[in-house]
């Protein structure tokens, strides 16, 4: 049961920040997209840049945010290079890494370019 609820938790989250990043004027252009090499949560446009973004929910934002570790996040950055491919610029796209931490009251903190110190 408790796998179930957090599958539902993390889709409930993934709501959240698709809902915020479009208030925010951004292009919603997938979610749970999937490479070879792993899923990310959301991949939204502002402007010519694509953002990648980890959805992380846990019940504090600061130990959502715990939740994230470099290899996970090495796995994000090979992913977003397979979708790169796929874009007119390809790798010369400009890309920056978002965390969106969800707490347990569903507030919502963003954290751009959140994969800069790796």
């Amino acid at each position: 049961m408790s796998g179930t609820v957090g599958y539902h938790a993390g889709l409930v989250a993934e709501d959240i920040v698709a809902k915020d990043y479009a208030r925010r004027d951004h292009i919603v252009a997938a979610r749970r997209w999937r490479g070879r090499a792993g899923e990310i949560d959301l991949i939204t446009r502002e402007g010519d840049t694509v953002v990648f973004v980890e959805v992380k929910k846990s019940r504090s934002f600061a130990s959502a945010a715990a939740r994230l570790g470099r290899r996970q996040m090495e796995r994000i950055v090979a992913s977003a290079g397979e979708f790169l491919a796929g874009e007119p610029r390809g790798q010369l796209t400009d890309v920056r890494f978002d965390l969106a931490v969800v707490n347990g009251f569903g507030g919502l903190k963003v954290i751009e370019n959140a994969f800069m110190e790796m």
